[in-house]
């Protein structure tokens, strides 16, 4: 009854285009009305959920993508990398997606990684001869390794929910994160056989080394950032203050491009967004909650360990099908509240490493932000685009294609995600 109660309501209020936070609270607190259960669960798991010292380090992430994003970053990101590969016959689908993988880690985020470069890129592959639909749905597959590669704000909840380490996490996010973007390239380049495409002047080396400097600012961010947290010089949540400095140090005295106005738009924005995040993780921790006092995770924490009957690779066949489903009606911090109760413990059980399970579960959800009807790259892209969203989703299956092969390397070959943490000892 209690799981009858509380998953129908939640899918009913989606179907009504409620927003997933209130969905996933008033789903939570009728479900603990129809049991009888105190009220009171849902103020404490609100204020437990956020009183979790790892998490200063998303409001400081997302500050510190908005200053770099502000400060023109993405345009100098993609000027250089224009320099580099433009001339090449696709070389702005390359441009799309190394770019990309830079921006990811700036921002820690997809959507935000999408709404930064798309307005740039989305057109520039226009003029090279791309549909725009074609464009579209590049540039929201090649935003999700924003989730992917650190600084990731999705590691950063995984980390929290599960007490795993977040630098860890980081790392083992980096080889995944460049494969997709190498599958996706290859993806474009193969679904645009035929197309008469037009390249960039080939740049000078005077050029390049220009657009080098100017862009340097940005391209040392993510060198900070992560080398302090490998080589144990701070912790995740530190490296996210650094990053905030670091941008407004960048963004006042190298490009002195913010001025006094910039910094309060950005320091609005960064709360708006923070808040907004915040919201979505404490209304996911009391559903999360409501399922482990009304027994609802026990339960599928029961019948998973029957369906795998002891057998990690088939239970990791099962997380990637739920949470390929998942996706596509919850963003990943809702996704890992909910589900990491129930498929966590399971995982620790069949001896699986929390590290690689991290890995497998963000780069499920990161291909969710691409698959409707909720995928949030989508709704962005197109909105950048100005194209309507059932254009986008046809050209965006081949993309998620690529992804979902990934997902198969990284799920089932295990060093993929785990080497890296394994050669290195960052704080944690």
């Amino acid at each position: 009854m209690a799981a009858l109660v509380l998953f129908g309501t939640f899918f009913l209020l989606l179907l009504l285009n409620v927003p997933i936070a209130i969905s996933l609270a008033v789903s939570s607190i009728l479900t603990m009305m129809a049991g009888h259960l105190p009220m009171t669960l849902v103020a404490t798991n609100l204020y437990s959920a956020a009183y979790k010292s790892v998490l200063l380090a998303i409001p400081f992430f997302i500050l510190g993508g908005n200053i770099m994003e502000k400060s023109g970053i993405s345009a100098r990101l993609i000027d250089f990398f224009r320099s580099l590969v433009g001339h090449t016959k696709h070389g702005m689908a390359m441009v799309c997606v190394i770019v990309a993988c830079f921006f990811a880690a700036i921002s820690g985020s997809g959507p935000a990684t999408v709404a930064a470069l798309g307005a740039t890129l989305i057109p520039a592959m226009a003029n090279a001869g791309y549909e725009k639909s074609t464009a579209a749905a590049l540039m929201s597959t090649a935003g999700a390794i924003g989730i992917v590669i650190p600084p990731s704000i999705t590691f950063v909840v995984y980390g929290s929910v599960t007490g795993t380490g977040i630098g860890a996490l980081f790392m083992s996010g980096i080889v995944p994160g460049i494969l997709i973007g190498i599958v996706i390239y290859f993806s474009v380049k193969i679904t645009s056989r035929g197309r008469e495409l037009h390249s960039a002047p080939k740049a000078t080396g005077k050029e390049r080394l220009k657009a080098f400097w100017s862009a340097l600012g940005g391209i040392m961010m993510p060198v900070i950032i992560l080398g302090g947290i490998y080589r144990g010089v701070f912790t995740p949540t530190e490296a996210a203050a650094v990053a905030a400095v670091y941008g407004f140090i960048v963004g006042i005295f190298i490009y002195r491009s913010l001025k006094f106005k910039d910094i309060m738009d950005i320091l609005r924005d960064s709360v708006s967004q923070t808040a907004v995040v915040m919201f979505i993780i404490g209304a996911a921790a009391v559903f999360g909650n409501t399922l482990t006092v009304t027994g609802i995770a026990a339960k599928a924490s029961a019948s998973l360990v029957s369906l795998a009957a002891g057998n990690k690779y088939i239970f990791l066949i099962l997380i990637n099908i739920i949470l390929l489903i998942a996706g596509c009606f919850l963003d990943a911090n809702s996704a890992l509240y909910i589900l990491c109760p129930i498929l966590f413990p399971v995982a620790m059980s069949l001896n699986i490493n929390p590290v690689h399970l991290g890995a497998v579960m963000v780069v499920n959800l990161a291909i969710g932000l691409v698959t409707p009807p909720v995928g949030a790259n989508l709704f962005v892209g197109c909105g950048v685009a100005g194209i309507p969203l059932k254009d986008m989703i046809k050209k965006v299956w081949p993309f998620v294609l690529a992804c979902v092969l990934v997902l198969l390397l990284v799920t089932y070959v295990e060093p993929v995600s785990t080497f890296l943490p394994s050669l290195m000892k960052p704080a944690t």
